[in-house]
């Protein structure tokens, strides 16, 4: 992006002197050649603010006029003008000494159009960056490729497997570039950070003898630093450092795919994967090199939640600010307090934290992470903007500091006429105005980072609020007193507590921990026992938590998102008091604590919209066709949101109506994904069906959705009863080039659709999906056409079957298939029946359910439970009288057709005069009771049976309104 240049203050007096050397210097050189933009007045402010500019054009002012005839100044750098440059530069280039030649030729050519275009504000910061690493880019992919087939020349060619084909190919060095090469955020004098990879071992090919790959690229690269970094006569290109290789300097210098893998999965450090979030293919082979990301980024990224980051990110802010107080380097704005090592660090850390569930944030530039960070609600946009302009300004007075000298510092400077050289650059009229505006920046930055990266005195605070709970952890009291103290702390069994950490403590897998994961345990659980002490039953809630504890020994990294979340542990400790299903859900996937550090979302379920939204933004990034990544994401967001609303019930701000309607919704929005993918997928392999015309079709393909699910009243544990439907022509195939008929796609189309729901992954089942009230049941097709399943259901269906569909909708896919469907069951719900034969029928199927799923009860003895749903006067007794009422009377009242869900359907039928106005309001709060019942006992880990005694009243309604309306209604109409 080109920006006007600024006028900028008048030139300080302290600066006269030099800006009377600089015309002397402009009129005794030939005329500047001709620029539509660029001006003598540009060119005074540069040459006055800039040593290095100056020393340019007063040395080499014949080859920089040519440059500049060739490119000048006014046309913005970017990669293509670079690269077009470094191709004039080439043509020069015969052996090893040209090529270092031209290479320090062409770095003397792109630094003084960078900072020529900074300094008068030709260029704005994104083009300064961007330009500073292209020019790194070009140089060490143009050097590395004359190099490369130099050593080829003499040593062979290196031969090995390609990790792209599989197949042998010869083999390419990868250069990663680290730091802010890698994030094309390069200042304008900067070393380079690199790392040197090979895709396999092996051996050259075409020498006069054989050479080990690895030997081959160690010698290459050698003699690719030396041509960056060796100091000539021309200068230098950069300065290399490769410390951050694998092993340091004590490693080799180049390293294959699969050992630079094995470093970083057996023995990366957290501040290697801080280094690797900016790693990025700057040269050679780049095909390989996107491979070799592919297969370090789950070490960069972690699956979970990794609150780990924070640790790490302050124990190296700590070291670089003793190193800075050690030093006296206060004054320096990039390690200095409130400097642009901080505002990395925040950024950082939540791309470590977040990075693997959020791929949003692995990026590489910094100003593109900030607004993501505010789009995930991880940083409020106040914050975001104002890191932002910080990093603008401490980048800009960056490269104003070092474009003077072409020096690589970051240090203020100290005196008088140096101050003034630097706000006139940064456009001030004076140094204490850049400075005021320098400290506003700084103490922002500090702020935010304090805020967001705990200090060590808040630490020290969390040990001693603890310390009476680390004697016990720890072993110090005897057990006597150990149990006393828990008892005091209200342990309502704290020798059973005591005896949980004792064998906590003991066990084989905390012994053999790791020395950092072992700290972070010794923190962790005196800090859980004091949250443990203010709630209700704490050594039941203990028993809950440790199953999490225990899940997580070996990722440790969950322990420290609860230490630097307190908010987040008292949640953890209150739900888990409240439910022990809910600990069971975040003890088998620890990933649901996430969903743990917003207490706003967490008790506030989304919307339907929402929902879908929010899964299809977790799925934007990844491709259709990996389908094992698609099914973990999916597991994900049904359990997180499934947790949401459990909380949301334990809390009260979900009514049982609306906790149905949200459990069924997250099922909806997974099955209309499901879809989605399992169509894809063949559509891929087979095209798209079409008509026995050859027309297309749409997918013409729906689910169906039975029981709980069509009657909106899911649960937390409910399978999914569904049935498949296509309207598709029986007669016709797909397209593509493996064709098929039409049935055998969508029978196909339901078994990955069953086998995506179904299948169990590390994250578990998505839902337990039963099939068996598909016409026919289990011996009937998987899919059945429209047509099919209309024929069925008039001609050979049972009435339990008709009782079903009184609860069926569609649920997800087609428009036109559901809607189509909709108009089915209608029609066949609407059917004339005999109501004595019907009623005899729903009458028979209830007491054969009743036998088989209600509480045994011998004759002359009273029942020792109460099953909420299958006794007499329970749940399925207002179902099936409901759905009696509908069968008969429906081709009377078709209105009572609109509703699958029990509520409505009762309302429905009061409303329509079938049932009393009175009994269908009674029989309602009565569903309600009963249904709340059974969730709040889902949550408890509890069956559906009660006491004996529970619900009397209700139970001898529901049974006084079963005889009126399926006995004395019917001797009436007989």
């Amino acid at each position: 992006m080109t920006v006007a240049p600024h006028s900028g203050p008048a030139i300080p007096d302290l600066l006269r002197e030099d800006a009377d050397g600089v015309t002397r210097l402009l009129d005794g050189l030939p005329p500047l050649p001709q620029d539509r933009i660029v001006t003598r007045v540009h060119w005074q402010r540069a040459l006055v603010g800039s040593f290095f500019l100056r020393e340019v054009l007063e040395r080499h002012h014949g080859w920089l006029y040519d440059c500049l005839k060739s490119q000048p100044l006014s046309q913005p750098l970017d990669q293509a003008v670079l690269a077009a440059r470094w191709q004039a530069y080439l043509q020069e280039v015969t052996d090893e000494a040209s090529l270092h030649r031209a290479l320090r030729l062409f770095r003397r050519e792109a630094m003084f159009r960078i900072i020529f275009r900074d300094f008068v504000r030709l260029a704005d910061l994104d083009e300064t960056m961007g330009a500073a690493s292209a020019m790194a880019d070009v140089a060490i992919d143009g050097a590395l490729d004359w190099l490369y087939q130099d050593a080829c020349v003499q040593s062979g060619t290196p031969w090995g497997i390609d990790p792209v084909t599989g197949q042998e190919a010869p083999q390419r060095l990868v250069v990663m570039g680290m730091g802010k090469l890698g994030g094309h955020e390069l200042n304008v004098s900067s070393d380079i950070d690199l790392i040197f990879g090979f895709p396999s071992n092996g051996e050259t090919r075409g020498g006069a003898r054989a050479m080990d790959n690895q030997q081959f690229f160690i010698r290459l690269g050698q003699r690719l630093i030396q041509a960056l970094d060796q100091l000539t006569a021309d200068g230098f290109v950069f300065r290399v450092d490769m410390r951050l290789r694998p092993y340091g300097q004590s490693g080799a210098l180049a390293l294959s795919f699969g050992a630079l893998e094995s470093y970083y999965q057996d023995q990366g450090r957290d501040w290697e994967r801080y280094a690797m979030v900016k790693a990025r293919v700057v040269a050679g082979d780049k095909k390989a090199g996107e491979v070799l990301m592919a297969t370090l980024r789950p070490f960069v990224y972690r699956k979970y939640i990794d609150f780990s980051a924070f640790e790490s990110l302050r124990s190296m802010k700590s070291m670089i600010s003793r190193e800075v107080r050690r030093k006296g380097m206060e004054n320096n704005i990039k390690l200095g307090d409130g400097g642009i090592r901080e505002i990395e660090f925040v950024v950082q850390a939540f791309q470590l934290i977040r990075g693997g569930r959020d791929r949003e944030l692995q990026q590489r530039e910094l100003l593109l992470i900030l607004p993501e960070l505010v789009n995930l609600e991880l940083l409020p946009q106040t914050v975001a903007d104002e890191l932002a302009d910080a990093y603008f300004f401490l980048r800009n007075l960056e490269h104003a500091l070092q474009g003077i000298a072409d020096q690589q510092t970051q240090e203020l400077p100290a005196t008088p006429a140096a101050q003034a050289r630097v706000a006139m650059v940064m456009g001030f009229e004076s140094w204490r105005d850049c400075l005021a505006e320098l400290d506003t920046h700084r103490n922002r930055v500090a702020r935010h980072f304090a805020d967001i990266i705990a200090s060590d005195e808040e630490e020290t605070e969390e040990g001693e609020a603890s310390a009476r709970w680390q004697e016990i952890w720890l072993a110090e009291l005897e057990p006597e007193a150990a149990v006393k103290r828990l008892a005091q702390a209200g342990f309502e069994a704290p020798e059973q507590s005591l005896e949980q950490l004792v064998t906590l403590r003991s066990s084989r897998t905390t012994q053999m921990m790791q020395t950092e994961g072992r700290r972070r345990l010794n923190r962790f659980v005196p800090v859980l026992l004091e949250a443990l002490s203010q709630v209700d039953q704490p050594s039941e809630t203990l028993s809950r938590v440790l199953q999490l504890v225990e899940a997580v020994l070996r990722r440790t990294a969950y322990l420290v998102l609860l230490l630097e979340n307190p908010g987040a542990l008292h949640e953890l400790v209150r739900l888990c008091s409240e439910s022990p299903w809910i600990a069971r859900q975040l003890a088998e996937t620890p990933l649901l604590l996430d969903e743990l550090l917003n207490r706003e979302s967490l008790y506030h379920p989304p919307s339907r919209e929402a929902l879908q939204d929010d899964l299809r933004q977790q799925l934007l990034r990844i491709p259709m066709e990996d389908l094992e990544e698609q099914m973990e994401v999916l597991r994900h967001f049904k359990k997180a949101h499934v947790l949401r609303v459990a909380a949301s019930e334990l809390r009260g701000t979900l009514p049982l109506m609306k906790v149905s309607d949200y459990l069924t919704w997250i099922a909806e929005v997974v099955l209309d994904h499901v879809v989605e993918v399992a169509f894809s997928n063949l559509v891929s392999r087979h095209g798209y069906p079409h008509h026995g015309d050859g027309s297309a079709c749409d997918s013409d393909f729906a689910i169906v959705g039975y029981g709980k699910l069509g009657g909106i009243e899911l649960g937390y544990t409910s399978d999914l009863d569904l049935v498949f439907i296509h309207t598709a022509d029986p007669n016709g195939s797909t397209n593509g080039d493996k064709p098929i008929d039409n049935a055998v796609f969508y029978t196909r189309l339901g078994q990955r659709i069953v086998h995506i729901l179904s299948t169990q992954t590390p994250s578990g089942q998505l839902y337990e999906v039963d099939m068996r009230l598909r016409p026919s049941g289990n011996s009937g097709l998987l899919v059945s056409s429209l047509s099919a399943f209309e024929k069925y259901q008039r001609e050979d269906a049972w009435t339990w079957e008709h009782q079903a569909l009184a609860r069926a909708r569609g649920v997800a896919g087609s428009r036109e298939a559901l809607e189509a469907f909709e108009k089915l069951r209608h029609d066949i719900l609407c059917q004339f029946r005999d109501r004595n034969a019907l009623r005899q029928d729903v009458i028979s199927m209830r007491e054969k359910m009743r036998a088989s799923l209600g509480t045994p009860v011998k004759e002359g003895e009273i029942p020792e439970a109460f099953h909420v749903k299958h006794d007499q006067g329970g749940i399925v007794d207002m179902e099936f009288m409901v759905q009696y009422l509908m069968l008969a009377y429906s081709s009377e009242h078709p209105e009572l057709t609109q509703w699958s869900d029990n509520i409505r359907q009762m309302e429905a039928l009061g409303q329509a005069g079938v049932l009393p106005q009175h009994d269908a309001e009674k029989l309602r709060e009565a569903y309600i009771a009963l249904r709340s019942t059974i969730h709040r006992r889902a949550l408890q880990n509890l069956n559906s049976r009660v006491e004996a005694d529970a619900f009397p009243e209700e139970r001898a309604y529901i049974w006084s309104v079963w005889n009126r309306v399926m006995e004395i209604r019917a001797e009436r109409e007989g």
